[in-house]
């Protein structure tokens, strides 16, 4: 693939390990050939890099598979999954998990992400619903202010919620950016 078709989320590889592309900019300054400035996280240690690439340059794609799989618990090996197809069980660590441990609930499913048969991560649902654990009570009467409140979610997930939101509400959270969408099911 050449540079300049690298887009969030690609998965490349790059000295010899595979990265995800987060973050990508294609530019070209002035009189100087185009370039693609990208930051890329190392999907196997979880360290992350800046590289620019010329747009023409060839950068080769990792064999990167994902297998559908439900969340079951955690311990201190690690999350373990269930895959779907073949019902086997895989520990993950925390590290390659990340920020991702915050939507773990019994049940979810998820695609684990192997490379070179060995899991490397995982890839969430766009949304899971949560339901919240600690929050401020609602104000009676301030109806005209709408300004949002901190809620933890029973994960340990903290999440800015508006004003009417309760313990024991369910919300739903995107989780590409840990945000607030609506109230859940």
């Amino acid at each position: 693939m050449k540079a300049k078709d690298v887009r969030k989320g690609t998965v490349i590889l790059y000295n010899g390990a595979p990265y995800r592309v987060m973050d990508f900019h294609h530019h070209t300054p002035g009189n100087l050939r185009a370039m693609v400035q990208t930051k890329l996280r190392n999907l196997l240690n979880g360290s992350q890099t800046e590289v620019r690439f010329s747009s023409t340059e060839d950068i080769p794609t990792a064999d990167v598979y994902s297998s559908r799989a439900t969340y079951l618990y955690s311990d201190s090996i690690g999350h373990h999954f269930m895959k779907l197809d073949t019902y086997d069980q895989v520990a993950i660590s925390a590290e390659l998990i990340a920020d991702g441990v915050y939507y773990l609930q019994e049940g979810l499913e998820v695609d684990i992400m192997l490379y070179n048969e060995a899991p490397i991560g995982i890839e969430l649902p766009k949304t899971v619903v949560l339901t919240v654990a600690e929050t401020e009570p609602e104000l009676r009467g301030a109806t005209a202010s709408n300004s949002p409140k901190p809620a933890k979610t029973e994960t340990g997930l903290v999440v800015s919620v508006p004003p009417f939101i309760k313990i024991g509400d369910r919300i739903t959270i995107d989780t590409a950016d840990g945000k607030y969408l609506s109230r859940g099911d």
